[in-house]
């Protein structure tokens, strides 16, 4: 009969015995076995995860501790930034230029504003694509507008101002 471990061994207190098959030895390896770490002998060892045995009878390095946890989210946190500053490019650029947010910021925007879009452009007997290039803007951001998901699509406050001259709308919530 198998015996799995609780954390104390079956009451000997020498700690012989395979945790796995119950096979009496001095000679026991760690292994994960199925999310478990048990101690086994050379022929449970096989049955244990890859990469997780230790011959010493100690902890393995692969197996986790509540102890590694914060260490393993610093590391990820640290490849993580690394990975966004690889992606962006040089960040010194935007300490020292600074950003350009505020110039085409998104204005606040009427409820509804998406169907006032597309109710206007239909009236004035224009298709989206029109709409673009007579705007000079992407066919994409005003469909974007039309469905009432400007921010989420990032349109620029410029196109809302033209759009509202252009087809004679408010949709700034002033």
């Amino acid at each position: 009969m198998t015996k799995y471990s609780t954390g104390s061994d079956r009451g000997g207190g020498d700690g012989d015995a395979c945790e796995l098959c119950g096979r009496e030895t001095a000679a026991l390896e760690r292994a994960n076995v199925a999310g478990a770490s048990l101690l086994v002998c050379s022929g449970c060892a096989p049955h244990g995860d890859s990469g997780d045995r230790d011959r010493s009878g100690g902890e393995s390095s692969g197996s986790r501790t509540d102890a590694d946890e914060p260490n393993r989210r610093k590391r990820a946190a640290r490849n993580t930034a690394r990975i966004y500053d690889a992606s962006r490019g040089n960040t010194k650029r935007w300490e020292q230029e600074g950003t350009d947010y505020e110039e085409d910021r998104l204005p606040y925007l009427v409820s509804g504003y998406g169907d006032q879009v597309e109710a206007a452009r239909q009236d004035a007997g224009l298709t989206v694509e029109e709409l673009a290039a007579e705007l000079d803007a992407d066919e994409d951001d005003v469909l974007a507008l039309e469905q009432g998901r400007a921010t989420r699509a990032g349109v620029g406050g410029s196109l809302v101002r033209a759009v509202e001259k252009r087809l004679g709308v408010d949709l700034v919530d002033e």
